[in-house]
């Protein structure tokens, strides 16, 4: 066999083969992107201070006066979280609907869109009001020390999300089924064999609803976990570029990456309810609220707080993530040994996801490697692997229905 070029050159050669538009076009849409979060704790701040303006809890906890205290923390929980997504509705149009449409990255209809919203903030106001409730029971029985018990709690809640989201929730809004019978369920069937996840865990489901990216994803926890591909993914990719995606997405449940979360997530909680417990009044007296740090009707202060800290732990979380991507993509190849086919399914993703980043953009905002350096990696797997297999050249040929 031939020699490549150097795996530097051939991951450039497959970035530049995109094409210099869609390159501008990927790098105006992942700044966007990017400004948009940025833009986004601004909007929750915003929706914050409106919301302490018009003392819209400070009424509710009036007239919730009689209730036992418990049940008027769900309710003024839940009724605060329902009330923030209708103030956040015009932001919410634009960023991630309109910005989508205007990228080509979605064709859901925006009935369908909101329908869809509707539904997402009653489930996020139902789980966010019973965790608040255990919040606020902390913060009035366990004292100045209340984060530590807080923080503590976030794993719980972080686990049981982890088992009730894929089971319960995600069905709510996409289809969920088992890969037909036919090459491709039966090149997954052996993946999962290897793995050791039951042929029933590997879903497609019709993620063109939403969005027209090309993506999967591992998700949950024990019986809960699972791997999904999604429609647009299926329809785009040859065989091997599935069996590839499949594998890393495979290698994620193998390395047990999910509970890296699991510990990590809550660290950074203990740090970010650690620094609520000091910021709080001042951040009070900013926004106009005489709430209390455990008093209910400070919650959009609470909240907005915790959108702001959020924020700074995004390159901390980003590069767990990437570390774990870059695991994966190796367990992919050394399972697989399909690195051209992995190379072309990453290049699917540089629409949404500029391949040649700035370093530091990439340390801040990526949750992924750039494409480039994961498309560079598998070459250097296949030079130091001699190609990998033979029967690659083929597998790159698409597929009348890979499905």
């Amino acid at each position: 066999m031939p020699p490549i070029l150097s795996p530097a050159a051939e991951a450039a050669r497959h970035v530049d083969s995109l094409g210099a538009a869609a390159l501008a076009k990927s790098a105006s849409y992942t700044a966007g992107s990017e400004m948009l979060m940025i833009a986004g704790v601004l909007v929750s701040v915003f929706i914050a201070w409106l919301m302490v303006r018009l003392r819209l809890l400070d009424r509710l906890a009036v007239r919730l006066g009689g209730w036992r205290r418990a049940a008027s923390t769900l309710v003024i929980g839940f009724l605060f979280f329902l009330v923030s997504d209708m103030l956040r509705l015009p932001w919410t149009m634009f960023a991630d609907w309109q910005f989508q449409r205007s990228y080509d990255l979605s064709s859901q209809p925006f009935g369908d869109f909101l329908a869809q919203s509707a539904l997402g903030s009653v489930i996020s106001a139902l789980f966010g009001a019973l965790f608040i409730l255990g919040i606020y029971a902390l913060i009035r029985r366990a004292g100045r020390r209340w984060w530590v018990w807080a923080g503590a709690l976030t794993t719980l809640f972080t686990a049981a999300m982890l088992l009730i989201v894929p089971v319960a929730v995600e069905p709510l809004f996409n289809d969920y089924k088992p890969v037909p019978q036919g090459p491709v369920r039966a090149e997954l069937e052996k993946i999962a064999d290897r793995t050791g996840i039951p042929h029933d865990r590997i879903f497609m489901f019709d993620g063109s609803r939403q969005s027209d990216i090309f993506t999967a994803n591992v998700s949950g926890i024990g019986p809960a976990a699972r791997i999904a591909i999604s429609d647009i993914a299926l329809g785009r990719a040859s065989l091997d570029e599935v069996k590839a995606v499949t594998a890393h997405e495979a290698g994620h449940y193998m390395l047990g990456h999910v509970w890296r979360h699991i510990v990590v997530l809550p660290l950074l909680a203990f740090i970010v309810l650690a620094l609520i417990d000091r910021l709080f009044a001042p951040a009070a007296r900013f926004l106009g609220s005489k709430a209390e740090l455990g008093d209910p009707v400070g919650l959009p202060v609470f909240m907005a707080l915790v959108s702001c800290l959020s924020l700074l732990t995004v390159p901390a979380v980003n590069s767990l993530t990437r570390i774990g991507e870059a695991q994966a993509d190796a367990y992919a190849l050394e399972t697989t040994h399909l690195p051209d086919a992995l190379s072309s399914a990453l290049l699917k993703t540089a629409e949404y996801r500029y391949p040649r980043p700035h370093p530091l953009q990439e340390l801040v905002f990526y949750s992924h490697p750039s494409v480039e350096k994961r498309i560079r990696a598998a070459m250097e797997w296949k030079a130091a692997h001699r190609g990998g297999k033979e029967s690659e050249r083929s597998g790159q040929q698409r597929q009348d229905d890979p499905r």
